[in-house]
């Protein structure tokens, strides 16, 4: 077969079997062949097909609601996937609920069965928190130790699994900048100050008869009120208000803004 030649030659060369086989060898190879041979970290991801083994580790809460008599015990065990290995990973498995209150035996069981199986499934879990923690009591709901406002048993449920995905590195709580602690803490400060100066006028004109001490408690904000412990170690004044931010009752009243002393909300900004 004749090839016609349109530019000029400026070179050439023979090419041998070798060069063929060299040429054949170095061909382009499709994408999805070169990842197929690749070699493949056996790594075990929760699904639902995993069979439970003879020992879990887990946690026990305790929930302790003025809307029941009897305090609820929430267990929450664990699996361990790909243990001893870089891609160790421990997830939820299954969650029991035992409690002296029989009132709430029907509708407990369910929702821990469903929950275990919402567990066992795999992917995401996290989004049960949001869920559970969305559930309001239309009776209303509580304050908890501490003063976290709580809307129904189920939503305190919900804390407890959020408190729990947390301990296990499955959610983690947003981190608060050094300027917004050093705001928080330079609030608690003030007031705590205030409260004491208006405490010592209060107890200097506590011999000044009835007159003295209506002027001191029509002074100024808090007046004579002591920071207090409210539970859970955290200490805020017994007057607080509920925060809308953070569900805590931390919100008293400076210099005429609500400020909250625990998140470091402000209306005033």
């Amino acid at each position: 077969m004749a090839v016609k030649i349109d530019k000029k030659i400026k070179g050439y060369s023979v090419v041998t079997a070798e060069d063929k086989e060299k040429a054949v060898a170095g061909a382009s190879v499709p994408r999805a062949q070169v990842e197929a041979e690749l070699p493949v970290a056996d790594v075990i991801q929760m699904h639902e097909r995993i069979e439970r083994p003879e020992v879990l580790i887990g946690s026990t809460y305790k929930i302790k609601s003025p809307l029941v008599e009897h305090a609820f015990y929430v267990t929450i065990n664990d699996i361990v996937l790909n243990a001893g290995t870089e891609h160790e990973l421990r997830r939820p498995f299954e969650i029991f609920i035992n409690s002296k209150s029989m009132e709430h035996f029907q509708w407990i069981v369910a929702l821990t069965r469903i929950m275990s199986a919402v567990f066992r499934k795999g992917g995401d879990v996290t989004f049960i928190v949001d869920e559970m923690k969305a559930v309001f009591d239309p009776k209303g709901g509580y304050f908890k130790a501490g003063g976290v406002y709580m809307p129904s048993l189920v939503a305190e449920l919900g804390s407890i699994v959020e408190d729990h995905l947390k301990s296990i590195g499955l959610l983690h709580d947003p981190e608060m900048s050094v300027h917004q602690r050093a705001l928080i803490a330079e609030k608690r400060k003030q007031y705590e100050e205030r409260s004491k100066k208006n405490s010592d006028v209060t107890a200097r004109t506590a011999d000044a008869g009835p007159v003295g001490e209506l002027l001191v408690d029509q002074g100024a904000d808090g007046a004579g009120e002591d920071v207090a412990i409210t539970g859970d170690g955290v200490s805020f004044p017994p007057s607080a208000t509920m925060c809308h931010k953070c569900s805590t009752k931390a919100l008293v009243l400076m210099d005429g803004c609500a400020t909250c002393l625990n998140c470091g909300y402000s209306k005033c900004g």
